[in-house]
C-alpha cells in the first residue's frame, strides 16, 4: 500500500509578504504530485525599542504594534488563501507561528525536516522570499521545490533532471524519483560546455542505469549557445516538454550568507518552471 507524501510550505510575511500567485501555483503542484500539505504562515514578534529623543520623533512602541498586528493579518489571509485553493486531492492544513525577525528562516528549515518535500513559493524580487528559501534548500536536508508564478496546473509527467554525475546531483536524482512511475517520462540533461565531464557518456548511463528500473528516459545534450547555464538548462527542459527540472544545489552557508555555484545561482535569479533541488 502506498504512503502518504507529506509536503511542507512556509509562508513569509515580514518585512514582505509572499505573493498569491506562486502560493496558489504551489498548492496546484502539491496536487498533481499526490502530496499531503502542511503550510506555516509566519508572523514577526519585533522586541520592545527605547525610542529615540524620548519617543518626540517617533512613537516606535505604536509602529512595532501595527508591525506586528499587520503581519498577523497576512497570517491569516495566507491561512485561509492555503484552505480555499487547496484541491479536492490535498489534505491541507495550515498553522501559524509568531518568532522574532531573522529565526523564521531557521524554524522553516526545521520543520521541513519531518516532511518529504518542501514547497517553496517564489518571488525573484522579494530579497525576504529568497532569504527563506535558501534557508529550506541548504538548512533541512530534505528536497525542495521552487515554484514560480507562471507554473502550470497540470500533473507532472516529465521530469527533466541536470545530469553531471556529481553527489548533489545524484541525491536530487534519489528525491525525485519518490514522483516517478512507469509512466513518467525523465529527460537527462548534460551540459558538456559547462563543465569537463568525467566522462562523455554519463547521460547515457544514468538513462541505462532508469531503464534497469523499468522507467521511460532519455538523454539529451545542453548546447549553451552563450546562454547562461541556468537558462540553457531551464529552456531545453521546457522544449522537452519536462514540467520540472530537477538539479543539485551547490552552495553552502556561513552564518546567514549563502554561497551559491553558478547554475543554483542562475536559477534562483530567473526561474522559469519548478525546479526540485537538493542539498
Amino acid at each position: 500500500m502506498p504512503h502518504t507524501r507529506l509536503s511542507y510550505m512556509p509562508l513569509v510575511t515580514y518585512p514582505d509578504v509572499v505573493p498569491d500567485a506562486p502560493v496558489t501555483a504551489a498548492l496546484s503542484l502539491a496536487e498533481g504530485l499526490n502530496c499531503a500539505l502542511h503550510a506555516t504562515a509566519f508572523s514577526v514578534d519585533i522586541p520592545p525599542m527605547a525610542p529615540p529623543l524620548g519617543g518626540l520623533l517617533l512613537n516606535l512602541a505604536e509602529l512595532i504594534r501595527t508591525t506586528e498586528e499587520n503581519s498577523r493579518a497576512h497570517c491569516r489571509r495566507l491561512q485561509d488563501l492555503v484552505l480555499q485553493h487547496a484541491g479536492p486531492a490535498i489534505k491541507a492544513e495550515c498553522t501559524s507561528r509568531h518568532l522574532p525577525a531573522g529565526v523564521a528562516g531557521d524554524a522553516a528549515a526545521n520543520e521541513a525536516r519531518y516532511h518529504d518535500v518542501s514547497f517553496l513559493p517564489w518571488a525573484k524580487d522579494m530579497l525576504v522570499v529568497q532569504e527563506f528559501a535558501q534557508a529550506v534548500i541548504f538548512g533541512s536536508g530534505r528536497p525542495a521545490i521552487l515554484v514560480p508564478p507562471s507554473a502550470g496546473f497540470d500533473p507532472v509527467r516529465h521530469l527533466a533532471v541536470a545530469w553531471d554525475g556529481s553527489r548533489v546531483a545524484a541525491r536530487a536524482l534519489a528525491d525525485a524519483l519518490m514522483f516517478v512511475d512507469d509512466q513518467t517520462q525523465v529527460t537527462v540533461l548534460t551540459a558538456p560546455d559547462e563543465k569537463q565531464l568525467s566522462q562523455q557518456d554519463l547521460g547515457q548511463a544514468l538513462v541505462l542505469s532508469l531503464k534497469k528500473r523499468g522507467l521511460r528516459a532519455a538523454a539529451q545534450n545542453v548546447s549553451l549557445d552563450d546562454r547562461p547555464v541556468a537558462v540553457a538548462l531551464q529552456e531545453t527542459a521546457l522544449n522537452a516538454g519536462a514540467n520540472m527540472l530537477v538539479m543539485g544545489a551547490f552552495g553552502h552557508s556561513r552564518i546567514r550568507d549563502f554561497i551559491l555555484g553558478g547554475a543554483t545561482k542562475g536559477v534562483l535569479a530567473d526561474l522559469r518552471l519548478p525546479v526540485l533541488l537538493s542539498h
